[in-house]
């Protein structure tokens, strides 16, 4: 992810209905984990995550591969180090609890980065990872993100599992938007920044997302898959 476009996360994720909601779900994720300790937020850009992290007791550090992103970490109080996700600069086996959010589709090895977790977390640690589902929606969106690949459940589930980890649950995300995201992503020729949004096209995508909450379609397609691992 390049600087301009970690800037512009900085600036709209407070209010952003995509990012709110995707907090929103860390926060949850973390009230059913209960313990606190230590945790790393890999791929943390603006560090949005990171603070959910230290907002609810656990001792997190950011680690991403931009400088910008590392600076703006470091801006808030947040120890932060820059490093390839492949190549974590932290001891084996001390960390409970890693957070992956929108990191794999961008590494061109993901199986490294996924030892990376491995190695990184202690037996019985946990890991959150989220990544855009299914390459029948890829689009200039993705290029523009710098991804390489979009995952459905199985290619997820035999990356996590070849790699030690036991997936706990493993659920899909933006359900009740895919129509729309599909539809126009694939209309236009160029990366729709969904940054720039009017406040009530903002706060009506929020409240699709909050309803969705409450239907039985996390087993449906989706725009995002999540997966809660387990390091055995």
């Amino acid at each position: 992810m390049d600087t301009i476009e970690i800037q512009r996360i900085v600036e709209v994720e407070d209010d952003n209905w995509w990012y709110r909601e995707r907090r929103r779900i860390v926060a949850r994720e973390l009230r059913r984990t209960g313990g606190r300790g230590l945790a790393v937020d890999i791929g943390a850009a603006g560090g949005g995550n990171t603070r959910v992290l230290k907002d609810h007791g656990w001792r997190a550090i950011a680690v991403d591969s931009s400088a910008t992103a590392v600076d703006l970490c470091l801006a808030q109080g947040i120890e932060a180090f820059h490093a390839d996700a492949c190549y974590l600069p932290l001891p084996s086996g001390e960390q409970d609890l890693a957070l992956a959010l929108n990191v794999l589709e961008h590494i061109d090895d993901d199986r490294a980065a996924v030892g990376e977790i491995v190695r990184v977390l202690r037996p019985g640690g946990a890991a959150l990872v989220a990544v855009p589902c299914d390459m029948a929606l890829w689009s200039a969106h993705d290029v523009a993100l710098g991804r390489v690949r979009r995952y459905s459940r199985r290619a997820l589930t035999d990356l996590l599992e070849e790699a030690g980890l036991v997936v706990d649950r493993m659920w899909s995300w933006n359900v009740l938007l895919r129509p729309l995201v599909r539809l126009r992503r694939h209309r236009t020729a160029h990366c729709e920044d969904m940054a720039h949004l009017h406040p009530y096209l903002n706060e009506a995508l929020h409240l699709v997302t909050a309803l969705e909450r409450h239907l039985p379609v996390r087993s449906w397609p989706g725009v995002t898959l999540f997966a809660r691992v387990t390091r055995p």
